[in-house]
C-alpha cells in the first residue's frame, strides 16, 4: 500500500479510539497513524476500529510507532524498560501487531531519536530487521528537528527512512531544511498538529484569500497546499463533518501563485 496523501492521526481519542477510526474510514480515509504508547494512544482501539469498519488490509495503510521509554507513562510501558533496546522494539512491534490485528504494518516509526546515538543506532538495527522478516514494509523517524542530525542517520543506516513525521509549526521554521531534505532523498514528509498549532496561519489572507475564491475553508486551503508540496498532512478531527471536509480536498487545487503566496509565510 502506497502512503495515502493525508491520513487519520489516532492521538488522544482514549475511549472513543475504536468509534473515530471506523467513522473515518467509513468517511473514506485509507490511512491510520496511531502508536505503541498508551499514554497518548489506544492501539487495540484502533484495531477496534479498523475491523469494524470491515476494509480489506490490501485498502489500508497502517503506521504505528515504537516509542522510547522516555515517552511513557511508567505505569504502562508495552515492553520490559529494563531490557536491551532492540528487544524493546521487537516486543513493542509484537505487541502492535496483536493491537492492530494484522501480520504486517505499511510503516513502522521510530517515535523519537533515543538519548544515545548507540541506542538509536540499535533501535534502527532492529527496525532494519522488522523490514527484512517483511513485518513493516517501510521505517521511519518521527520528532526528528535537526537536519544535520537526519543527514547523519540516512548516512549511516542499511535502509534509509521513507517518512519523517514532525510537527509543522512556525518554532521549528516549518522544517524547511528537513523537508528540502526529504525532497532531495525521496523521504515522505508527514505534518501533524498542522491546523492546531497554526492558528495564525488560518487567519493570514494569503491562505483565507484562495478560500474565499474556491469556496473552501482555510483549513482546507492549508491542507490542499502542503498536499500540493509533497507534505503527508495528518488530521486528528472528531468531527464527521470536518472528516468529509478533509478528505474534499481533492476536489479542487490551487494556482500557482496561490502556492507561492502561502510558500512566502511557510517556506
Amino acid at each position: 500500500m502506497e502512503i495515502p496523501p493525508i491520513l487519520y492521526g489516532t492521538a488522544w481519542k482514549k475511549e472513543r479510539t475504536a468509534a473515530l477510526v471506523a467513522a473515518a474510514l467509513g468517511a473514506g480515509f485509507r490511512g491510520i497513524d496511531t502508536a505503541c504508547q498508551p499514554k497518548h494512544y489506544d492501539e487495540a482501539g484502533v484495531g477496534d476500529g479498523v475491523a469494524a469498519a470491515g476494509v480489506a488490509r490490501d485498502e489500508l495503510y497502517l503506521q504505528t510507532k515504537f516509542t522510547p521509554v522516555d515517552g511513557h507513562d511508567s505505569r504502562r510501558i508495552p515492553y520490559d524498560p529494563a531490557a536491551p533496546v532492540a528487544a524493546q522494539v521487537r516486543r513493542s512491534f509484537e505487541v502492535s501487531l496483536a493491537n492492530l490485528r494484522t501480520d504486517r504494518l505499511d510503516c513502522l516509526l521510530l517515535h523519537s531519536p533515543l538519548r544515545e546515538p548507540a541506542q538509536t543506532a540499535e533501535a534502527w538495527q532492529a527496525l532494519e530487521r522488522i523490514v527484512d522478516e517483511g513485518g513493516a514494509r517501510r521505517i521511519g523517524i518521527s520528532n526528528c528537528y535537526d537536519p544535520a542530525y537526519l543527514a547523519r542517520l540516512h548516512a549511516s543506516v542499511r535502509i534509509k527512512p521513507a517518512v519523517v513525521q514532525n510537527r509543522f509549526y512556525a518554532a521549528t521554521g516549518y522544517d524547511r531544511e528537513i523537508r528540502a531534505f526529504c525532497r532531495a532523498e525521496g523521504i515522505v514528509y508527514q505534518s501533524f498538529w498542522t491546523l492546531t498549532a497554526n492558528p495564525h496561519l488560518l487567519a493570514a489572507e494569503e491562505i483565507r484569500a484562495p478560500a474565499r475564491r474556491h469556496g473552501r475553508t482555510p483549513e482546507q486551503v492549508l491542507f490542499r497546499y502542503l498536499t500540493q508540496v509533497g507534505v503527508v498532512p495528518l488530521t486528528g478531527t472528531t468531527s464527521a463533518v470536518h472528516m468529509r471536509e478533509d478528505l474534499a480536498i481533492f476536489e479542487f487545487e490551487l494556482g500557482a501563485d496561490e502556492i507561492g503566496r502561502i510558500t512566502a509565510i511557510v517556506g
